[in-house]
């Protein structure tokens, strides 16, 4: 096998390890707050046992993209793609850990009843997934069209954050009792919104592997 289909091979392999993260954070958003929604500590649990398996496949995909920039010196399409995966699989380990964060949350409300039926936050992090789902996508085929749709869910996202803030914190200002239940579902809110705002630097990064040009939020003017 000459040196070209080998590189080609090893690109390949490496596209495909950043599926599997994209897909196993996506897992975890879900999980995450179906136990809180449904008060589940096992399954919170399990959450955080998986997100050790993210940041393990972060690691080697961190060690593979430096090894093949190292040997293979590879032309400027090909590093930006080495590039961009490293960044994206750094992203990922933070949505896991985002993920991890929100199950934590729901095992420091165990044994308390929520304070009212779970409705944005699960609105919430649907947009989560689905972004993390369409940046992937884009990065896998190359498609900045697609990888730019995130930015309107990223406002739909912050539109639910704010709407959740104020109700939580008029039931917090008319009982005070409720505070040590509303301010977990505060933090819940705030780690679903940071998991979009990872999602939308994955699809700034596609932009630029594909464009090789830098965009900010919004995917607007060159920076």
């Amino acid at each position: 096998m000459d040196k070209q289909r080998i590189f080609d091979k090893e690109m390949a392999e490496l596209k495909d390890m950043i599926l599997k993260m994209g897909v196993m954070v996506q897992g975890l958003i879900h999980k995450s707050v179906e136990a809180l929604k449904n008060q589940n500590t096992e399954m919170a649990e399990e959450v955080i046992r998986e997100d050790e398996r993210v940041d393990q496949l972060e690691l080697e995909i961190d060690e593979k993209c430096i090894e093949l920039i190292a040997l293979r010196q590879p032309e400027a399409s090909d590093l930006r793609f080495l590039m961009t995966g490293s960044r994206i699989a750094n992203d990922l380990e933070r949505i896991g850990d985002l993920a991890e964060d929100i199950a934590q949350r729901t095992i420091a409300l165990a044994g308390q009843p929520l304070l009212k039926p779970l409705i944005d936050i699960p609105k919430m992090a649907k947009l989560a997934q689905d972004s993390v789902a369409i940046v992937i996508d884009a990065f896998v085929k190359r498609d900045t069209g697609k990888a730019k749709t995130v930015w309107v869910k990223e406002k739909e996202v912050d539109r639910l954050r704010d709407l959740i803030h104020d109700e939580l914190v008029e039931i917090m200002s008319k009982d005070a009792n409720t505070v040590s239940r509303a301010i977990p579902l505060l933090l819940v809110s705030r780690h679903l919104e940071r998991i979009c705002d990872h999602a939308t630097n994955i699809a700034e990064d596609v932009v630029y592997m594909v464009e090789a040009r830098v965009v900010k939020h919004g995917g607007g003017e060159d920076s």
